[in-house]
């Protein structure tokens, strides 16, 4: 880890899902420093807290459909937002940074460096992360 990465704590409570996001993969990319370069890897870490109390414009919560692949033939499983919220709150911000950040080597690691809790607790206390509020 370099010892210029900061740890950050957002509190998800009442965000919008996909303005939260932009600003998380901007944090994670590091494109806030002045030393970004698009091929290096400076962003920071981000911990994310009350990922199940995010929200949605208009009626995406029955409209908006997510899909994955179990990897097997025919494997194909589509829900809708409400499921996947109900089920696995924090996907649905991971799925979201996920589609912002470039598709290249450095997008696992980028990713790596994000921590999404469904609750408003979270493990990370020893890192002392300093909390943002947008």
């Amino acid at each position: 880890m370099d010892s210029s990465q900061k740890w950050y704590l957002v509190n998800a409570e009442g965000q919008i899902v996909g303005r939260l996001a932009t600003r998380i993969a901007t944090l994670l990319r590091g494109k806030h420093k002045p030393e970004f370069a698009p091929h290096l890897d400076i962003g920071d870490h981000v911990v994310v807290v009350n990922a199940e109390k995010v929200r949605f414009t208009g009626d995406k919560w029955d409209t908006k459909i997510y899909h994955r692949h179990t990897g097997y033939p025919g494997g194909l499983r589509s829900d809708d937002a409400a499921k996947v919220r109900r089920e696995h709150p924090e996907r649905l911000l991971l799925m979201a940074v996920s589609g912002m950040l470039p598709k290249n080597k450095l997008r696992k690691r980028m990713l790596g460096r994000l921590k999404v809790y469904a609750g408003p607790s979270h493990p990370h206390r020893a890192q002392e992360p300093q909390s943002i509020s947008w």
